[in-house]
């Protein structure tokens, strides 16, 4: 898939904060004054973009200290074995959690999509570019990772620089996680709101479809959660472009899209 085989280079999304990965996946370097955290941990392909990129300013895998993890799936958790073996500390919701113990290929298990991703191909059949994609970039091979740190409610997380938010978004898995940077603005939202839908093809502010959401229920009803958060400015989604502005214009419209 010439799109996405190769990573594409690191783009500065707001003051501090780097969007990596590729035309598939996304993940994010934020820099705060008592160290770097990364939101979500790409594919194991992507150790040597976030090594370059961290090596052009002076800096290594080391001087990561925190990972904050969305949620379990493998497209969102490739490099999380090699940051823990690093040294950084691997957060993810009490929930998805087995996951990560359990290694990538247990997400079917414990996070169990809604409907088959056969008719979604069937109707769209480029669409299989996106899980042959992951498969080649390492999703389901990567190896299990042990001694993670995990919560069970919406807490700040004074431990991680920048103290952000958890905000507990389930539906996509159950586990799924936003996480607020309130000073500045910054709303990671992972799969609970995307702009870009690899099976579906669909652009633009959306929940993702049910070949790849445990419970579509739940996750429509989360986005009642994003409304909340009138600090957030900027919208960081796992799949897709960043969004400005506020978070309700971008759950009315994945609420007029509603499920696939």
């Amino acid at each position: 898939m010439s799109r996405s085989a190769r990573p594409r280079p690191a783009r500065r999304v707001a003051p501090g904060v780097d969007r990596l990965g590729d035309d598939v996946v996304n993940f994010y370097l934020v820099e705060e004054a008592d160290g770097l955290v990364l939101v979500d941990a790409g594919l194991p392909a992507h150790l040597k973009q976030l090594r370059e990129h961290l090596a052009g300013s002076g800096r290594s895998l080391t001087d990561i200290r925190a990972v904050l993890l969305t949620h379990g799936h493998p497209d969102h958790t490739g490099l999380a074995h090699a940051l823990r073996q690093a040294g950084a500390d691997i957060w993810v919701h009490e929930r998805d959690a087995a996951i990560l113990r359990d290694g990538p290929r247990s997400a079917l298990r414990h996070a169990k999509p809604e409907r088959s991703a056969l008719p979604y191909l069937l109707r769209r059949p480029t669409a299989i570019t996106t899980p042959l994609h992951l498969a080649r970039k390492g999703a389901f091979t990567a190896p299990a990772v042990s001694g993670v740190r995990d919560f069970d409610t919406d807490r700040r997380l004074d431990e991680v620089p920048g103290a952000p938010r958890t905000v507990l978004l389930p539906g996509h898995t159950p586990g799924s996680t936003g996480y607020l940077f309130p000073e500045r603005g910054l709303l990671f939202t992972g799969d609970a709101l995307v702009t870009h839908d690899g099976l579906t093809g669909h652009t633009g502010p959306t929940l993702v479809c049910r070949g790849f959401t445990h419970d579509s229920r739940t996750a429509l009803a989360s986005l009642d959660r994003l409304d909340e958060l009138a600090t957030a400015t900027l919208l960081l989604p796992g799949h897709g472009q960043p969004l400005t502005g506020s978070p309700r214009t971008a759950t009315r419209r994945a609420r007029q899209t509603g499920p696939r």
